[in-house]
């Protein structure tokens, strides 16, 4: 293992970036999908179909389905937390710039790895990671700032998103305390299973109208969350995690807002502020600082980041 992860290719490099690309392009194509689907209706179609892709991968690939005594109320903890963060991230993403969302969502390593110092035996947070953190939150500090009121920069959804954010680093710290007991499919698969009938029932109750303009740009951004960076995704991430290592990859995760606010400006035609460009900078910049040479791998599969 240590032999595969010191010699990987270049190819293999520039597959890891893509799929990274392919993560933080999510929240885009979550904003497309946004456009002719109620919010908790996007998020019940969007992991029926990753559900679907991800069993059929398990089925095809002889994973085992079957789980222990006592992991039934584990998942349901996971699931739990899975519904209520994804609910918080699509409501929030409403209601606010794509832009926005990928930056605010990308504070979710820098929370993970606060509590974790407190929560996870042996996981500490050193001075490097502690710049990270700073950086990190100083990025968020620039992006609410300017010449208007602080009042006025801050969208109605962000807050929403940040809410999501802080659910999403207590889930992923608890997942990191049972990881050992599962299949890593397990904790993607089954919270997926147990959430939808919530979002779709939620979606029902609470969405204005749960569907109203499936043209073709929103049917293909709604394949492109539910197989594209849900299943595809992590079937790939998993691949390349068992590999060439953790720390290999997570040397990739920085690429992550750069690409979602890249991309936000191109294909939303959001406007890509000087104070959004700074905040990019400092976020992606304590990413990577956060995840230089970490000392022991850790469950790493982004798909909660990009949602």
């Amino acid at each position: 293992m240590a032999s595969n992860q010191s010699q990987m290719s270049l190819l293999p490099g520039f597959f890891i970036a893509f799929l990274t690309v392919l993560f933080g392009a999510n929240v885009v194509a979550i904003k497309l999908t946004l456009a002719g689907m109620g919010p908790l209706t996007t998020a019940g179609c969007r992991f029926a179909l990753a559900a679907m892709a991800i069993a059929g991968w398990a089925r095809v690939t002889g994973r085992c389905f079957h789980i222990q005594p006592g992991q039934a109320f584990q998942l349901m903890v996971v699931a739990a937390a899975f519904t209520l963060q994804l609910s918080l991230f699509y409501l929030g993403l409403e209601r606010t710039e794509a832009s926005r969302g990928v930056l605010i969502s990308n504070l979710l390593p820098f929370f993970v790895l606060f509590l974790s110092h407190y929560f996870i035996p042996g996981e500490r947070i050193t001075w490097k990671k502690f710049v990270g953190i700073l950086l990190g939150f100083a990025g968020v500090t620039v992006l609410f700032s300017g010449a208007q009121p602080f009042s006025d920069s801050i969208r109605t959804g962000d807050p929403i998103v940040l809410a999501a954010v802080v659910v999403w680093s207590c889930n992923v710290v608890y997942t990191k305390s049972i990881i050992n007991a599962f299949e890593p499919f397990h904790l993607v698969l089954y919270p997926m299973i147990v959430s939808v009938p919530v979002f779709l029932s939620a979606g029902c109750l609470y969405d204005q109208r749960m569907f109203f303009d499936l043209n073709p740009v929103v049917l293909s951004a709604y394949a492109y969350q539910g197989l594209v960076t849900a299943a595809f995704g992590f079937v790939a991430w998993s691949t390349m995690l068992k590999r060439y290592g953790a720390s290999t990859l997570h040397a990739f995760v920085f690429i992550m807002p750069i690409a979602g606010v890249v991309l936000s400006g191109i294909v939303l035609d959001e406007p890509i502020t000087p104070n959004l460009l700074v905040a990019m900078l400092f976020i992606a910049a304590g990413i990577l600082m956060v995840h230089i040479n970490p000392k022991k791998p850790s469950f790493t599969f982004p798909l909660g980041r990009g949602l």
